[in-house]
């Protein structure tokens, strides 16, 4: 607190003037910490390109300490367990039905229960990320760590890529399969965009558009067709966000000159794929081997509808479409993917868990319309969840992690600017109204009142002796 000993008006000024004068601590640092390592180790995988991480469990160890910090600080966090987004109960509702199918599985059961008990961990990271991340820069830090980590992947991916086609297996877990590799750089794109424009210095944009141009790389060398689909669908909702809302036309011809010249040198596989498709003049291994990955998805999604029909309300559990089929590979339809092993229930659900994810956007940029930092990762948020959207209806990636973080960054987002709204309207309430950029506007506490007279009554004076002085 501090006081005034001068004037009549002399009073004791509130404590929310204080704010910036003190630093205040956050909570959950603890849980916070861990999940940041835990972040680090899922989408960087150091164990697979630095030499003896790989006989650590880092990620069973980062996850358990994340568990144990979130227990321990629970109750200092502003936000409640028992007040968690309806998109939470979703998740846990659909894994709750993947553990049922799972026990009542016609298939594999054992191996069922243990692909869905490796695949609810989402949830407890889901948990911990929306109740610890409580600030806009703890949340810009986790998507920074997500985005590195990917751009890191992909410089690694390339270098040790020499020797396998496609970028198959030169790196392992979800990195391993080109199309989910190629799936985790273009979600992660728009979030290199708003950190490039967010950065002060040459150098950092610099770095950024450095990691943006070996990312596509990345991408064209996969020759995922899936992955450049989805990448076509990403680019322009980018663009709208960042380039066209805010004129930035430099944007545009950056994005259409990087796309041109990687493209043109090193898409020559892509294209090869995609030609391949018509079956017509296949003249080598890799153009005969796209074809027959071509009639091998029309197979496998005819044989998911079939599944999907016969068992509709449990599905034949998590993994165990590849045995159903007969040629041990997924459906390379992630809705369909979901379906198939969960039930239509859990399908439900899926759509109505990511569906939160533009709902919470929405609602976000109703409340919010003046924060610029916030107005930019929401833009990078959107685009990232459309590219899943359509990267979803080409690959089977019903479990990866990544486009159920990103809804659970929207959450954030939402609760940390209803948080910053509902500290306005209480600072309002007791001190007066606050002007739209956060100027103090008409102010009608009797502190803050005879503060402002003071100030006014020392400028008159001021300005009554440069008159005398002239």
């Amino acid at each position: 607190m501090q006081t005034r000993s001068q004037g009549p008006e002399s009073q004791v000024l509130p404590a929310s003037l204080e704010v910036r004068q003190r630093p205040v601590r956050e909570p959950l640092g603890a849980a916070y910490f861990w999940l940041t390592l835990f972040f680090v180790v899922y989408c960087a995988r150091p164990e697979d390109w630095i030499p003896g991480l790989d006989v650590i469990p880092l990620a069973k160890i980062t996850g358990v300490f994340a568990l144990f910090g979130f227990v321990l600080s629970i109750r200092h966090s502003r936000r409640r367990l028992q007040k968690l987004p309806r998109e939470a109960l979703y998740l846990l509702l659909m894994i709750a039905l993947l553990f049922l199918s799972a026990v009542l599985s016609p298939l594999w059961r054992g191996g069922a229960f243990s692909r869905t008990l490796d695949f609810s961990k989402v949830f407890v990271a889901w948990v911990i990320a929306y109740i610890a991340v409580t600030n806009f820069e703890r949340l810009r830090r986790i998507i920074f760590i997500q985005t590195a980590s990917v751009a890191v992947v992909s410089i690694v991916s390339i270098l040790k890529g020499h020797s396998h086609p496609r970028l198959r297996g030169a790196l392992g877990g979800i990195y391993s399969n080109p199309n989910d590799l190629a799936f985790a750089i273009v979600l992660s794109l728009p979030f290199c965009i708003a950190f490039m424009l967010k950065a002060q210095t040459i150098p950092r944009k610099a770095a950024w558009a450095f990691a943006m141009l070996v990312m596509a790389a990345a991408i064209f060398s996969t020759a995922s067709r899936g992955g450049f689909i989805t990448l076509l669908v990403v680019a322009p909702v980018c663009l709208w966000h960042f380039a066209i809302k805010k004129q930035r036309i430099h944007l545009i011809i950056a994005a259409v000159l990087i796309l041109t010249v990687v493209g043109v040198a090193g898409g020559g596989r892509l294209m090869d794929r995609f030609f391949a498709i018509s079956g017509e003049d296949l003249d080598t291994g890799i153009e005969r081997r796209a074809h027959g990955s071509y009639e091998d998805r029309w197979y496998l999604m005819n044989r998911s509808l079939e599944a999907i029909a016969r068992y509709p309300l449990l599905g034949v559990g998590v993994g165990n479409f590849m045995s159903f089929s007969g040629e041990w590979r997924n459906v390379h339809v992630a809705y369909l993917q979901i379906a198939a092993e969960g039930g239509i229930p859990v399908l439900i659900l899926y759509l109505m868990f990511f569906a939160r994810g533009f709902s919470n956007l929405r609602r976000m940029r109703r409340i919010s319309k003046s924060d610029t930092d916030i107005e930019l990762f929401a833009g990078a948020l959107h685009s990232s969840l459309v590219g899943f959207l359509v990267g979803a209806l080409f690959l089977p990636e019903a479990y990866i992690y990544f486009p159920y973080f990103g809804v659970s960054f929207t959450a954030v987002l939402l609760a940390i600017v209803k948080e910053q709204q509902d500290k306005k309207s209480e600072f309002e309430s007791q001190h007066g109204k606050i002007g739209q950029n956060g100027d103090i506007g008409t102010i009608t506490s009797s502190p803050i009142v005879g503060l402002i007279r003071q100030l006014e009554m020392e400028g008159k004076e001021h300005l009554d002796l440069a008159v005398e002085f002239c």
